[in-house]
């Protein structure tokens, strides 16, 4: 027990990949051994990272927390270390309850279940080492861990258009990713460290380098470092107009893998504007905030407009995430304004609850979109229509996970967008206004979608015959369950996850 708890980190990051290892050598054909496998394996890192909230001292003086290190290259300074925060645990909660959930939505997969399950694994992992690294250059060798594993899951078991989407998901993440290895270096070269929490001391504190190359001085490395690290995390929330890789990844992955890709890697860049934009390059950060919000007024107003104007389902589903990551960056961009400050201190709230909101909402939608498509392998939404009759559990649960993605008060997303808006209207009040234009839509798209799905005349090719549509099922709604039961708890009692935020959030400033 003392070495799990010494090593708790540790065993919750690398757990998946033991598991995906176990899974290799299971008998060829197994295929509901392998399931269930990677369902209960996938259950262990959740259990730990219960047992890793439960203990965590969100009142503590100490930022983070469960801290481990090891030499890793001494020759370049780098040390594999890890730790977390409250905003960095609420992120791991989040990756470690939708991975199972995930698994248990791809029971329905029925090609290739060995090496699908292994990728799953391996993602997890990846995601997880990119909410607890604190060395910049571990940070971005989990960074790109992430990309493999959803490269294949969208190329070996997407839809029709699957190559296209995989290459420009590939193209466009690595292509940001160069951008931040080459920042990388340029820090761990100037400054003799590749420790987050040194960098920050030695760029808040302190204007001497150890080494600087090509007598660069520190506001040059701070200017092109900050570029790149924008550039990269933007593509990664995405950011309008960098988003266009996004619909297309979405409609072509996996039900599962669309869950995953907007439950948690689209949070990845988020959380790299929080754990090391802001820390880092502060008065950039202010000094760009206008824009910063300016792309994010964008990316709320245009995600709305394109999800409204959507007639593919899942493809409406992903311009939503647009629309709502744009409030995360709403947040991000009201803090950097004014670090310190009340306002600031509640966007960034707001930001970071709704990166956990979203991860829910999302997921949620896309396997509720996964669902009505197994049954009916359409997802045009002009060939549903009077449904709900025939399936009223599904209906009930698409209306009320359609709520909280909108935001009605009483569900989760109303909370965190609010906290948002409160922040940033008194940082950036011409911004926020106009954000409410795509507020105003988010209710239009998602009304949409449940109108055309559920109500109007019924579709009669779903009532008879061989196309006969039937309910949700059992282990369709057990995936379901946990996502509602937080979205309500959210809704009702945020407190629960917003003080150990707000308490990461205070150190951070």
């Amino acid at each position: 027990m003392d070495f799990l708890s010494s090593h708790l980190l540790s065993v919750i990051l690398f757990f998946p990949v033991f598991a995906a290892i176990l899974i290799l050598f299971l008998p060829k054909g197994e295929d509901k051994l392998v399931r269930w496998t990677a369902l209960i394996a996938s259950l262990v890192p959740f259990v730990l990272t219960v047992v890793l909230w439960l203990n965590f001292d969100a009142s503590a003086s100490s930022v983070f927390q469960f801290e481990e290190s090891y030499i890793w290259y001494a020759a370049i300074n780098s040390n594999f270390h890890l730790g977390v925060d409250g905003i960095s645990l609420s992120m791991v909660l989040l990756t470690t309850l939708l991975t199972p959930l995930a698994i248990l939505a791809s029971f329905s997969i029925k090609e290739k279940v060995k090496a699908y399950m292994m990728l799953f694994l391996f993602l997890e992992m990846g995601m997880l080492g990119v909410f607890m690294s604190m060395d910049l250059l571990i940070f971005f060798v989990f960074w790109e861990i992430g990309l493999v594993p959803m490269y294949f899951l969208i190329n070996q078991w997407g839809s029709s258009n699957r190559n296209y989407a995989s290459l420009k998901f590939m193209i466009y993440t690595v292509g940001g990713s160069l951008g931040l290895l080459l920042a990388i270096q340029l820090l761990g070269v100037s400054f003799g460290t590749y420790d987050i929490g040194e960098l920050i001391s030695h760029f808040n504190y302190s204007a001497v380098l150890h080494n600087i190359p090509l007598n660069m001085d520190i506001n040059a490395v701070k200017a092109i470092s900050f570029w790149a690290f924008v550039v990269a995390f933007a593509i990664k929330v995405p950011v309008w107009p960098f988003h266009t890789w996004l619909p297309d990844a979405h409609t072509e992955a996996p039900t599962a893998g669309s869950m995953i890709l907007a439950g948690v890697l689209l949070k990845l860049g988020a959380y790299g504007f929080i754990r090391l934009v802001l820390p880092l390059y502060p008065a950039e950060s202010a000094h760009f905030a206008g824009w910063l919000a300016f792309l994010a007024v964008m990316a709320i107003v245009f995600g709305a407009f394109g999800a409204y104007g959507q007639t593919d389902f899942k493809r409406l589903v992903a311009y939503s995430s647009v629309n709502h990551m744009g409030f995360v960056l709403l947040g991000i961009a009201a803090a950097a304004k004014a670090i310190g400050t009340a306002n600031a201190h509640i966007a960034m709230n707001g930001a970071i609850l709704q990166m956990f909101n979203h991860g829910l909402s999302a997921a949620g939608m896309f396997f509720l979109v996964g669902v009505i498509y197994e049954r009916t392998h359409t997802r045009d939404l002009r060939e549903f229509g009077g449904l709900f009759p025939l399936v009223p559990v599904y209906g009930g649960i698409l209306i009320f996970t359609s709520m909280a993605s909108l935001g009605l008060p009483g569900l989760n997303g109303f909370v965190s967008e609010f906290l948002v808006v409160r922040g940033a209207w008194g940082e950036l009040a011409g911004y926020t206004a106009a954000a409410m234009l795509g507020l105003l839509f988010t209710g239009a798209y998602i009304l949409k979608g449940v109108k055309n799905v559920l109500h109007g005349p019924m579709n009669e090719e779903w009532a008879h015959g061989e196309h006969k549509l039937t309910d949700i099922n059992t282990r369709e709604i057990v995936v379901m369950v946990p996502l509602m039961a937080l979205m309500l708890s959210l809704g009702i009692w945020p407190g629960w996850l917003l003080t150990v935020i707000n308490n990461a959030v205070t150190a951070l400033f």
